[in-house]
């Protein structure tokens, strides 16, 4: 399908310096407004909790996912996060430790982290990992295609991918904001995913030097939003990499408060990817130092 010429009917993205201002609004405004317990524990809620090492094995993954599920007894007062992201050769594994809770899978696939391989194996990955229980799915957009210009072969990917799934199956993107640097290539990659099918764009995958900024969540919310009034259809909004304070947590809570409003303040449709931050929230919530994961 032909998807760059309908990036003709969306505004241009802001420059850098209009979104830079905008930041500075947001975080005056969560300071003033969003740094309190309740906040800290939808952004708890909101979290896919991640395991994504090299050395993962079904005993640390098992015993990963039973730390996830007991923190329901642990801490009752408290939320538990939305969903455990593991690799796809471990979404069985976690689906015999989640049973009978309402905690999701989501599993990163389609040659993730760098999703430079061929597209029926990205396909494939996506398949078996559904057919083995997962819930949500998290994959690359083809950045190198993007850089280049490549825009419709990087969204048609996209849409190949999306047919490997059932309609209820969450389909995350991952642009890859960090690599993409620029307002405007932030903004056509959100874009083009939501076109091609996404159910959430996703700032990073966690595992280049820049991950998830409030500049790049700000323009991609801005696309979400843009895209929103012309289609009607709500895609959701994922912070990765790089959130570990509390108050990251709800800078990005405010800035889609802010720009897409309190409809969209929902598990459903905001999601946080973070490991560390956990922890943090958890202290905050608590007013001490906790070290659970």
């Amino acid at each position: 399908m032909e998807y760059a010429n309908h990036l003709n009917e969306y505004a241009p993205a802001w420059s850098a310096a209009q979104v830079d201002a905008e930041v500075a609004r947001i975080r005056q405004v969560a300071q003033a407004r969003n740094h309190n317990t309740e906040v800290y524990k939808f952004c708890y809620s909101a979290i896919d909790i991640t395991t994504l090492s090299c050395n993962d094995s079904v005993t640390s993954v098992t015993e990963f996912a039973r730390k996830t599920v007991e923190f329901y007894q642990k801490y009752p007062h408290i939320p538990n996060v939305a969903s455990i992201c593991i690799y796809p050769a471990f979404v069985e594994t976690v689906g015999l430790a989640v049973d009978g809770t309402p905690m999701k899978i989501t599993s990163v696939a389609g040659g993730f982290p760098a999703a430079q391989t061929f597209l029926e194996v990205k396909a494939l990955e996506v398949a078996m990992a559904v057919e083995n229980g997962a819930d949500e799915v998290d994959i690359v957009l083809n950045v190198g295609r993007m850089l280049t210009g490549e825009y419709n072969e990087a969204a048609n990917e996209v849409e190949v991918i999306r047919t490997e799934m059932d309609e209820d199956v969450v389909l995350k993107v991952i642009i890859e904001s960090g690599a993409l640097k620029t307002p405007e290539l932030i903004r056509k990659a959100s874009l083009l995913s939501m076109l091609a099918g996404a159910d959430f764009v996703k700032t990073s995958t966690g595992k280049i030097d820049v991950a998830a900024t409030p500049e790049a969540a700000v323009v991609m919310c801005q696309a979400i939003k843009d895209y929103f009034d012309k289609t009607g259809r709500k895609v959701g909004f994922k912070a990765a990499g790089g959130v570990r304070s509390a108050e990251d947590a709800a800078l990005y809570y405010t800035i889609v408060e802010e720009i897409l409003g309190k409809e969209w303040l929902t598990t459903d449709l905001f999601r946080i990817g973070a490991s560390s931050a956990a922890n943090n929230l958890i202290s905050a919530i608590e007013g001490k130092e906790v070290k659970y994961f």
